[in-house]
């Protein structure tokens, strides 16, 4: 779904915010891959390198994405028959901050309608050392091991402060892989929506009961941290992917070797580090901007461990009746990898990237050439067909539990015979909530509803033949044009005013 504008993302709760169309092209992101994406591909093959085709097709669908240049849908209203047009989108999970935004409002309403229950809930976010980061970029097979081994370890903590052995209480977790930093750099991390205690009984007839623990202490983590960094280790020497030595751990020959087979490794390792990875500069760190740095209290001192470059955090929890709060945290842990409001250019042509939050040392920005900037974006793209949301526990698909604790009865098989079912309408049966809807829910903005008349809104065409797409637009260019000569240079039409206005984009 498109973007949407200033004014419509800040409209109060209380008001219908006007849809405006994602316009991709004027955002520098767009511009800055469109301009660099063919000279970055040059660059890698005058070394002999070039990209796996999952990373090309990135760029190429983003390019396209909210185009209408290359197919749309019409809509029209029943009532005044006012027609927009819907343009198109890449539907990737790399750096499309359109498409990111999308899935983030998705996400965060599933989880919380069907999936997530009415408990308390806490957030644990596990990261891991540098030599890891590339191991699970590279090796995604090995990240779901380790993943396995910290929601285990987690999970048994809880059992036994909550008084229980582990035939006793079962808990569970989602969690979403979160594959970029700050800076935009690769650095695959876990975020766990783990529930705050754990469920008792459920067997020979008795009834399920949560039992609710105290949040962590500071070293209960540090204990914790601990144990997750000893099992990871000791399971990836297993594998033959790890080595230790003194206290540090390096990825073993083995693993080395592997990944190397891989042209887009160098870039990923790279990325991790904060350093150049193409041009005259390449291996050195990259430039910041920095300023004086904060003197006060740490925000992290509490509720945190560290232990040999993994770091646990726990500090953020909610309750049984805060589910505004949960959503908000749901939106925050899946939002997308680019802020387009943080990104500008300097006056020497540098891209520049502000920090949400400034580091520990004061830093604020981060500056890349465009083509290093390019190589950032390359590595935030995943592997195909490897799932960033994972379930554990009562959560997990083929537990018998989750149908018991879910709100929405996930997993749970029902007769298709049933009276309940029989009685539903086709609408009925398409339980899942369409993404107009979310975006309702979300931005306050409903786009079934015309904006001229307040009718229904249908689709009636999918247009994707180049020859009467290139027709269409070339009407409306006319239309636009006819009508700017009335208006001011600097005057900006309104969404609903002409053709050439109403178009809103799916991108």
């Amino acid at each position: 779904m498109g973007l949407l504008s200033h004014k419509a993302r800040q409209a109060p709760s209380n008001a219908t915010a006007v849809y405006v169309r994602h316009r991709p092209e004027t955002t520098l992101l767009y511009q800055v891959v469109q301009e660099y994406w063919p000279e970055f591909q040059a660059e890698l093959a005058s070394n002999g390198k070039y990209l796996p085709a999952y990373v090309i097709k990135e760029f190429d669908e983003y390019l396209k994405c909210g185009k209408l240049e290359h197919g749309f849908l019409r809509v029209r209203c029943d009532s005044c028959h006012d027609e927009k047009l819907v343009a198109f989108s890449c539907k990737k999970r790399g750096f499309c901050p359109s498409c990111g935004a999308r899935r983030m409002a998705d996400s965060a309403a599933l989880l919380v309608d069907e999936v997530l229950p009415y408990q308390p809930m806490r957030q644990w976010v596990l990261s891991v050392p540098f030599p890891l980061r590339l191991l699970f970029a590279s090796n995604p097979k090995a990240m779901t091991g380790v993943l396995g081994i910290v929601y285990r370890t987690i999970a048994t903590q809880l059992t036994h402060k909550a008084g229980f052995t582990k035939p006793m209480a079962r808990t569970g977790a989602v969690t979403l892989i979160q594959r970029f930093g700050s800076a935009l750099n690769l650095n695959i991390h876990f975020h766990m929506l783990i529930l705050d205690g754990v469920y008792t009984g459920g067997t020979s007839g008795l009834p399920l009961r949560f039992r609710q623990v105290k949040a962590p202490t500071g070293n209960e983590l540090t204990k914790l941290v601990h144990t997750i960094a000893s099992r990871v280790a000791r399971h990836l020497e297993r594998q033959g992917l790890l080595e230790r030595d003194a206290g540090n751990i390096f990825l073993s020959q083995e693993a080395v070797d592997a990944s190397d087979e891989d042209p887009t490794n160098q870039l990923l390792g790279s990325s991790i580090t904060y350093r150049i990875a193409v041009g005259p500069q390449q291996g050195r760190k990259v430039m910041t901007l920095q300023t004086l740095a904060d003197c006060g209290s740490d925000q992290f001192t509490t509720r945190v461990g560290n232990v040999a470059g993994f770091s646990l955090h726990a500090g953020v929890a909610t309750k049984a009746n805060e589910r505004a709060k949960l959503e908000r945290l749901c939106r925050y842990i899946t939002r997308p990898a680019v802020s387009t409001k943080r990104l500008s250019m300097t006056r020497n042509g540098r891209v520049r990237y502000e920090l949400k939050t400034p580091w520990r040392n004061g830093t604020t920005h981060i500056i890349f050439e465009p083509l290093d900037f390019i190589s950032r974006l390359v590595a935030l793209v995943p592997k195909p067909r490897v799932n960033l949301t994972r379930f554990h526990g009562v959560f997990a698909p083929n537990s018998k539990y989750r149908a018991r604790v879910t709100p929405a009865s996930r997993g749970k098989r029902k007769n298709p015979q049933s009276a309940d079912e029989a009685d539903q309408t086709p609408a009925e049966k398409r339980a899942s909530m369409t993404w107009a809807k979310r975006l309702k829910r979300v931005f306050c903005i409903d786009i079934e509803a015309c904006s001229e008349c307040g009718g229904d809104v249908r689709i009636i065409a999918s247009i994707e033949d180049p020859a009467v797409i290139k027709k269409i637009l070339v009407h409306l260019d006319d239309t636009a044009s006819s009508a700017a000569t009335a208006l001011s240079p600097d005057c900006r039409a309104s969404p609903g005013t002409g053709p050439a206005g109403r178009a809103i984009g799916l991108a």
